[in-house]
């Protein structure tokens, strides 16, 4: 399908969706340093446009062809690590996208965000104006190291097609899904030169070491070295050193989030840490649109282990939605 990415950013959702067969026609975005990343990593436009704009937005989407709106609103009013305003500014822009998305009607649009937004009001809000607009919706939560990805980073997803029945990309989603969750030996081998790497944490009270044979905590958009008076944390791994243990570098935290070697980081330091760390992780949105690939190549037909796990076609949202997906 040809697609739109909205709220772009540096890439992550494109590059994840070119990679499962679509076509990426367009992306927009507001932040320049993301938009100066982004161009130089993609051949298609990018645009920089206030996406609170909704009307010129809309007016600008009508001059283009496509069957796929995406996007990631911002998310740090939801976030674990903001304050949680769930109706804040950034929460206004999660009304944005469902507000173009309803006024352009593309056949698709799929939504990402963190997995938090189902504890506010904003949630029920678009979903019950997508559905309005004609959308059948699949709501789920989705583990990134169960997707492609080495790190446990739960996100969001809102996916809708235009007249299916509710919960129509579920089984598509369920099937391609790992037994394990992928570790950062898995995808980098030994080729970080270390066994254990720091995240820096929230706070002190929570773990900040980990080791390569499990998943990657969420890249977050800060990256510090460990601090000289860090004390080792019972979570972390036990009976080592702090000789042993490095924080990743910019680049490694991008591969992380499985974009390529290749990939160019453009701007400051703080702009690009920040950047990777609101990407959608790559392997993540080419799990998804991958998904989509076949059930498009499916003629759409929704499998009825989507369905008999709800009753009267129901919009379940989204903890009911989630269980098989974890």
């Amino acid at each position: 399908m040809e697609v739109v990415d909205l709220f772009a950013g540096c890439g992550g959702l494109s590059l994840g969706l070119q990679r499962s067969g679509h076509d990426v026609v367009a992306a927009l975005d507001n932040w320049d340093p993301a938009i100066e990343v982004y161009r130089a990593n993609f051949d298609h436009p990018m645009i920089k446009q206030d996406l609170t704009d909704v009307e010129a937005t809309v007016d600008f989407l009508a001059t283009i062809s496509f069957q796929l709106i995406a996007g990631g609103p911002p998310c740090q009013d939801f976030s674990s690590a903001g304050l949680q305003n769930y109706s804040g500014n950034r929460a206004d822009l999660t009304y944005s996208f469902a507000e173009i998305v309803s006024s352009s009607k593309p056949e698709f649009f799929i939504m990402e965000n963190v997995e938090r937004i189902r504890k506010s009001h904003v949630l029920p809000d678009v979903a019950k104006q997508l559905e309005l607009a004609g959308y059948g919706i699949t709501a789920v939560i989705l583990n990134a190291s169960y997707c492609g990805s080495p790190q446990a980073r739960l996100r969001f997803f809102l996916v809708g097609h235009m007249g299916a029945p509710h919960q129509f990309l579920l089984s598509y989603l369920r099937r391609n899904l790992s037994e394990t969750p992928m570790t950062i030996r898995d995808y980098f081998g030994d080729s970080l030169g270390t066994e254990y790497y720091y995240r820096h944490p929230r706070n002190y009270n929570r773990r900040g070491v980990y080791g390569l044979d499990e998943p990657s905590a969420t890249i977050r958009g800060v990256n510090r070295p460990m601090p000289p008076g860090y004390s080792f944390n019972p979570n972390d791994p036990q009976g080592i050193s702090r000789s042993e243990v490095r924080h990743l570098t910019t680049q490694e935290r991008g591969e992380v989030q499985t974009f390529p070697k290749g990939f160019k980081w453009l701007g400051t330091k703080t702009a690009q840490e920040q950047m990777i760390g609101n990407a959608v992780p790559v392997a993540l949105g080419e799990f998804v649109g991958r998904a989509l690939t076949e059930y498009s190549a499916n003629g759409g037909v929704v499998e009825p282990e989507s369905l008999k796990l709800f009753t009267d076609n129901e919009l379940v949202f989204p903890e009911r939605a989630l269980k098989p997906i974890v």
